[in-house]
């Protein structure tokens, strides 16, 4: 990489200091491998770090650490599958995704489902629900509305949900008790309004080739087409 237009990238994470620095520097990257080599924390860590439970230098732990600081935003962003993206560039990744709609104005045009409205409802205030209570708020289960995961896995590759934390139940004694479960609310329940909507101003096109063009600098050998797979057509999110 002698060319002084390319952008090199920290290839080795240990620490979730190294993961935090990485998504600051560059903007994307996804959690588990994304068919683009060096393109995912998976392909930058070593495999007997994983499942460790060492807060700092487990990557399965870092989806924790780095959710819970609000530092960057965490969601299945990539076609669906986890990953980060930096406080910087979400803005960019939110209007392309949202194509300029905020949620109730897609509903009204018809571009959203009655079932993504029933859970968007849920945090149009700000609030943060554990999954499980909102998939029990917004009525789906056995003898209600189904395929509650897909809802709002669609919902966070499209920006209007991010996972803010992962959290365990808590007892009547208030003890903790189980596995953490994400906790979800929207991005502008997290950050503000004003900074998630903040690339509104540029046509949704825009935002996206403005996204292409930096992942490129750090991967000027993969193609458009290669990158935009990643993360999935606008077309297919609503």
């Amino acid at each position: 990489m002698n060319d002084p237009s390319v952008k090199s990238i920290k290839r080795y994470l240990r620490t979730s200091e190294d993961l935090f620095s990485a998504v600051e520097n560059e903007g994307f990257l996804p959690l588990f491998s994304s068919g683009i080599r060096g393109f995912s924390v998976e392909d930058r860590t070593p495999f007997s770090s994983w499942w460790t439970g060492i807060v700092d230098t487990d990557p399965w732990e870092w989806r924790i650490t780095a959710a819970r600081s609000g530092a960057v935003a965490y969601g299945k962003f990539f076609d669906g599958r986890a990953g980060f993206i930096s406080l910087k560039w979400f803005p960019a990744f939110a209007n392309w995704k949202r194509d300029g709609y905020d949620f109730d104005a897609l509903y009204e045009d018809g571009k959203a489902t009655l079932r993504q409205k029933k859970v968007m409802d849920l945090f149009m205030n700000g609030e943060e629900r554990f999954s499980f209570e909102a998939k029990r708020l917004a009525g789906f289960g056995k003898d209600g509305e189904k395929n509650f995961e897909g809802i709002v896995t669609g919902l966070e590759k499209s920006s209007y949900l991010v996972i803010k934390d992962f959290r365990r139940r808590v007892n009547k004694k208030g003890g903790e008790y189980g596995w953490h479960i994400a906790v979800l609310s929207s991005p502008e329940g997290v950050w503000g309004y004003d900074a998630v909507i903040s690339a509104y101003d540029e046509e949704p096109a825009d935002s996206a080739r403005r996204i292409m063009e930096h992942i490129a600098l750090y991967y000027p050998s993969v193609s458009e087409e290669e990158i935009m797979k990643v993360f999935g057509s606008r077309a297919d999110l609503h």
